[in-house]
């Protein structure tokens, strides 16, 4: 029921676009030839009211079609499996690297509440909290790539470097299937730059959230408990404050997670990274209307399914959940 609301508000913003995709797709044609413009209207069923639309495409849609796109007369399927893993591989190393320095720089900030310590941290996430991605991403990219040469500066792999066998579409994941440990290098080189940048925010968002809830669990009754048996500090903040305060990070970690799928935009545009972002950009800006409602209902996915892991995951954190 959920996914079927997720096909309805995406057809409907969709269609709500104030442009005509015929004149984007044919351009000079559509203005010279009204024949031509009727015929593309009939052939992509654009000639029928908007609820008889909808219903075709459910109807397609269930048959596991989204679509040929207007622009390049291709499966949108085809052209979002090509995309998606790359956006993925993105995606999941950004949230790797927010994931370790975001929780590290909490817990930090947590346990030396009210130092310099504590204060350099939260001027450090709200820093990342507030610089745009678009204008960092081409920061790094001028002084690591322009000025220094220290990372590659475009594209998932270096234009000499030979792809693994396709398996999974994550380069990363693909060349260690394959053994192949110099492609596999290379990969993790050209992610570095792209996945950092659009770590950032969600770095500044996971410290302060992190920090916050690492305070409330510091001041429970088990933990001093903990304390009170003799439990040394490590085994205090690993076993019991950090378990405890991790419910509400996972669920903070899993709507970053979904937010830098949909979010990856413009890191991709300045990255050439040839991912959904740029994907969905280019078919927004040439009003390709069925890859536009493939892209949204792909991220619609990812957001159910996340939501859904995020649950499955606070059973096996918090044993008050497996018990409810």
């Amino acid at each position: 029921m959920l996914m079927l609301g997720v096909t309805l508000v995406t057809f409907i913003l969709t269609n709500l676009v104030p442009a005509d995709p015929v004149q984007a797709a044919l351009g000079e044609q559509a203005a010279a030839n009204p024949e031509i413009v009727a015929q593309f209207r009939e052939n992509a069923g654009l000639d029928k009211p908007l609820p008889v639309q909808y219903f075709t495409y459910l109807g397609h849609l269930f048959q596991g079609d989204l679509g040929t796109s207007t622009q390049t007369r291709t499966s949108v399927a085809t052209e979002l499996g090509k995309a998606f893993p790359a956006t993925i591989e993105l995606a999941v190393g950004a949230i790797l690297i927010s994931a370790i320095i975001g929780i590290g720089l909490g817990l930090w900030a947590a346990l030396r509440q009210r130092t310099f310590v504590d204060q350099i941290i939260r001027v450090v996430s709200l820093i990342g909290l507030s610089v745009p991605a678009f204008w960092m991403a081409l920061l790094v990219y001028f002084i690591f790539f322009f000025q220094l040469r220290l990372f590659p500066g475009s594209g998932r792999l270096d234009p000499a470097a030979i792809a693994p066998p396709h398996v999974t579409g994550l380069y990363t994941v693909d060349s260690l299937l394959a053994g192949q440990w110099a492609t596999f290098g290379d990969a993790v080189y050209h992610l570095v730059l792209p996945a950092s940048v659009l770590a950032l925010y969600t770095i500044g968002l996971l410290t302060r959230f992190s920090r916050s809830a690492i305070l409330e669990v510091l001041d429970a009754d088990y933990v001093r408990g903990a304390r009170a048996k003799g439990l040394t500090g490590r085994t205090v903040v690993l076993k019991y404050v950090l378990r405890g305060a991790l419910v509400p990070i996972i669920t903070v970690l899993g709507i970053a997670f979904g937010s830098l799928l949909s979010g990856t935009v413009l890191v991709e545009k300045v990255y050439s990274w040839h991912g959904l972002g740029e994907y969905a950009f280019s078919s927004a800006t040439k009003l390709d209307l069925p890859a536009i409602m493939g892209v949204g209902l792909v991220v619609g996915i990812v957001y159910i399914g996340l939501n859904f892991i995020v649950d499955i995951a606070y059973g096996f954190i918090d044993p008050r959940v497996r018990a409810a």
